[in-house]
């Protein structure tokens, strides 16, 4: 709970939420989604950790894994990594050395043999992230009315 309002900071950001749902989250929005990351600890024993900037111990963004049970067709049926970082973090390497990391903890827990991440099309620092992660796009898809590019990486 004490994480909340950096969470708050980060989901207000216009610049976080550009290719993340197109707006600014309200302080509502951001506290269910801290409850839905608490929740997939506890349901499914995995889910979202906070980052650190390691020299500073700042706040710097969050990243994870979860099952939003997204409607899209097909289903996904793998755990989606996602990550988000404050622009003042991004571009420096962190989110690519917090992906492996997390990805290194996945290949030993997560079910499945892949896991799977949805990207805005013009979102290329994700993209990037991404592909030096392993993520390979397999196909285009339709979610909430917005295009995005699905990405899968095998373990």
């Amino acid at each position: 709970m004490r994480d909340f309002p950096a969470c708050a900071a980060l989901w207000s950001d216009p610049q976080v939420t550009r290719y993340i749902g197109g707006r600014p989250f309200t302080q509502e929005e951001t506290w269910a989604r801290l409850l839905r990351y608490i929740g997939h600890w506890q349901a499914l024993a995995y889910g979202f950790w906070l980052v650190e900037e390691k020299a500073t111990g700042e706040f710097a963004g969050e990243l994870g894994f979860a099952d939003f049970r997204r409607e899209i067709e097909p289903p996904l049926s793998d755990p989606e990594a996602g990550w988000a970082f404050l622009p003042r973090f991004q571009g420096r390497g962190y989110a690519t050395e917090a992906l492996r990391a997390a990805q290194d903890w996945g290949d030993a827990y997560l079910p499945g043999s892949r896991t799977v991440c949805l990207i805005h099309p013009d979102n290329a620092p994700s993209f990037r992230v991404a592909e030096k992660c392993g993520f390979r796009e397999c196909r285009r898809v339709t979610y909430r009315e917005h295009p995005a590019a699905l990405l899968a990486r095998e373990k």
